[in-house]
């Protein structure tokens, strides 16, 4: 019976093993913190870079419009795709012109939307 939670226990080893190997190396090789006689300059040089934001907002700071529109429509389009991967999966045992005539509408049907959403500029960055 223990052998069946064998494969399990050994990926959770592993798992574990991993990331404590990776927390070690971190510390180990990892940039220590700055000092606080360092400039405030010299200091910022070291964080990371991340999304373009500076690394101190104000808490007045908002992001635009189109930034919620953008990740909107790119979360509703990256869905629709994950539609096609039970298509996929059935492919093979299915009749394969109709389940290719029902794919192509539906990519047809992605594309007329995707168009008529460019033409109406949700897709422009202001």
């Amino acid at each position: 019976m223990l052998h069946q939670y064998l494969p399990v226990l050994v990926f959770g080893f592993l798992g574990v093993a991993t990331g404590a190997a990776f927390a070690t190396l971190n510390a180990v090789l990892g940039p220590k913190r700055v000092a606080r006689s360092v400039s405030s300059a010299a200091a910022r040089q070291s964080d990371p870079y991340e999304c373009g934001l500076p690394s101190e907002v104000s808490k007045t700071f908002r992001f635009g419009v189109s930034f919620y529109l953008v990740a909107m429509l790119f979360i509703l389009f990256d869905i629709e795709v994950v539609f096609l991967y039970p298509v996929a999966a059935i492919f093979s045992a299915a009749d394969s012109v109709f389940v290719l005539v029902e794919v192509l509408i539906f990519v047809v049907l992605l594309l007329v939307a995707l168009a008529y959403v460019w033409r109406k500029g949700a897709l422009d960055w202001r």
